[in-house]
């Protein structure tokens, strides 16, 4: 009496359709992470803006003029923005995140700025 042996396991190909479809579902997984990333990094760079506002207004109200990052005593732990105030003045300002690192990628809003009038460019990123 001859005893038959099954074996089991996955042929080449059945392997092959699994990396096929993995292949095809990290294709399009990973460029919609790196767009959340991108995003979420960005929300990061707009509430330290806004909180670099309340900082000016609040200081415009104890003084004359409008104060610099170090005058307001602003420290940033963003490593994906530098922070920045131009157009500084006795009524204006112009606060500037500028993108550094991994995030210099967005180029859509790789530089975005709030004045003292709430103005916000580019508009775009602010939605």
């Amino acid at each position: 009496m001859q005893v038959e042996k099954k074996l089991s396991g996955m042929t080449l190909i059945e392997l092959m359709i699994v990396v096929a479809i993995i292949g095809i579902i990290a294709a399009i997984a990973y460029p919609n992470f790196t767009d959340y990333v991108k995003q979420s990094r960005r929300a990061d760079a707009m509430g330290e803006l806004m909180k670099l506002q309340m900082a000016q207004e609040e200081y415009r109200l104890r003084n004359t003029s409008y104060a610099t990052i170090a005058d307001l005593g602003f420290t940033s732990s963003s490593e994906f923005y530098t922070f920045s105030v131009s157009n500084l003045g006795a009524e204006t300002y112009t606060l500037t995140a500028t993108a550094k690192g991994a995030q210099v990628s967005d180029t859509e809003c790789a530089t975005m700025s709030i004045n003292q009038n709430d103005q916000k460019t580019p508009t775009t990123c602010w939605q």
